[in-house]
């Protein structure tokens, strides 16, 4: 049986988005068939407020209003200006928020580096971060642990000390209330490594 194009169409766009595959994108799809009509048009009417309402921090390239000269971040006098997170996503920034524990500036890469699929240095804002080191004394490292968050991370290491800035990476290892013999190996040999003074 063949679906309908305006269907196949919404399935298509669906996948594009990611951790959606073809059977996810087609659930949601008829999901999104199944619902109100103005259910529909709201989840449009954002989709297309998102898209023209947000830009990126001039500052620190981070997700906010289009209409403001920089996001609320950068904007907050309460902020160390001289320590700078650099994270690959502005979803990063959230989580770190969450912690409660980080009082400086931030820097959304809106990457990491992956020369397989086509992402330089060129392609991240790494030239607006270089930009921003006058007065920083400090630079926490935040990228993920994946293979092409280490290689980012190691990478923005050495051109930031070409710049006379402390560089750190932020600690990795065992979860808070985590038991160790569910700890994969990899985990467990960087908690091991990194140990600190008690």
């Amino acid at each position: 049986m063949r679906y309908p194009t305006p269907l196949l169409r919404l399935i298509r766009e669906l996948s594009k988005l990611p951790g959606i595959g073809p059977k996810s994108a087609q659930r949601l799809a008829f999901h999104l068939f199944n619902q109100p009509s103005d259910d529909v048009l709201a989840l449009a009417r954002a989709l297309e407020e998102a898209k023209t309402g947000l830009a990126r921090c001039p500052r620190c390239a981070h997700v906010m209003a289009a209409a403001e000269e920089a996001c609320d971040v950068c904007l907050d006098p309460g902020r160390d200006p001289a320590l700078i997170c650099v994270v690959e996503q502005s979803a990063d920034v959230l989580a770190i928020e969450r912690s409660g524990e980080f009082s400086g500036l931030y820097h959304v890469l809106q990457g990491a580096l992956s020369p397989m699929h086509g992402v330089g240095p060129e392609q991240l804002t790494i030239a607006l971060l270089l930009d921003r080191l006058a007065d920083v004394r400090e630079v926490v490292l935040a990228t993920a642990t994946t293979v092409e968050g280490e290689a980012t991370a190691l990478f923005l290491a050495q051109r930031l000390r070409e710049h006379g800035v402390s560089v750190t990476r932020i600690a990795y290892g065992l979860p808070v209330g985590g038991d160790l013999e569910y700890a994969d190996e990899v985990t467990l040999g960087r908690a091991i490594t990194h140990r600190r003074p008690l």
